[in-house]
């Protein structure tokens, strides 16, 4: 159900509290537990991986450092590192940004996920803790999601967790010497249930065969 606002009071600011599920857990980022990782991680094999980032991608270990120190001491953008639970490393991090908690309005960005964790459960879990911290845990309204409308894997991602596509900001930025047109996404909170349910039925053990193949996909869930 939608948000009864004669009772609206305004929501907490996230507190970066670790995130646990059964692929991965979110850990408030940190460099000196992170760094290492995160460096090997979102190195080599995905070249596209920067292309739509404000940064990046990083030549000097030394940039790369200070980079994810300013994220680390940030406050909007909040990052957590996504961390494996198997092997317990850092294979990537994201952030929830633009935190107005008077409106209960707060967007998942930032996304780098390093190769090994992309177009994995752990990835679309990394999503789903952070969405289920937003609605369930702080009691926010709306849940964002914007990206470089030429970001086709953005946009895929988007609308794959169950976020609904309200339209485009022609020229809203420049970005690395080139115009973007920036596409804005949305789950708010009377469809989050469903959305919940499919994230949860989707990451079940009995979802995955025993080559950890997917039997139904998160989309169909949904239907």
């Amino acid at each position: 159900m939608t948000t009864d606002l004669a009772q609206w009071q305004p929501r907490p600011q996230p507190d970066q509290r670790m995130l646990q599920g059964r692929f991965v857990r979110l850990e408030a980022l940190d460099v000196e537990r992170h760094a290492d990782d995160l460096w090997r991680a979102l190195q080599g094999p995905d070249p596209a991986l920067w292309n739509y980032l404000p940064y990046g991608p990083f030549i000097e270990r030394s940039d790369f450092d200070a980079w994810l120190s300013g994220n680390a001491d940030s406050r909007d953008p909040l990052f957590y590192a996504v961390i494996d639970q198997a092997e317990g490393r850092a294979l990537g991090l994201f952030s929830y940004l633009r935190i107005t908690a008077a409106d209960g309005s707060i967007e998942i960005g930032h996304v780098a996920f390093g190769a090994p964790m992309q177009r994995t459960a752990g990835a679309t879990e990394a999503i789903y803790l952070l969405a289920r911290h937003a609605f369930d845990d702080l009691g926010y309204r709306r849940l964002e999601w914007k990206c470089d409308a030429a970001n086709a894997r953005s946009m895929r991602a988007a609308e794959r967790f169950g976020f609904t596509y309200e339209g485009l900001f022609r020229q809203h930025m420049v970005r690395k010497g080139r115009n973007r047109d920036t596409a804005w996404f949305s789950i708010i909170d009377g469809e989050w249930p469903a959305c919940r349910a499919a994230f949860e039925h989707w990451l079940a053990v009995d979802n995955f065969d025993e080559r950890g193949q997917q039997r139904q996909r998160l989309e169909a869930l949904r239907e």
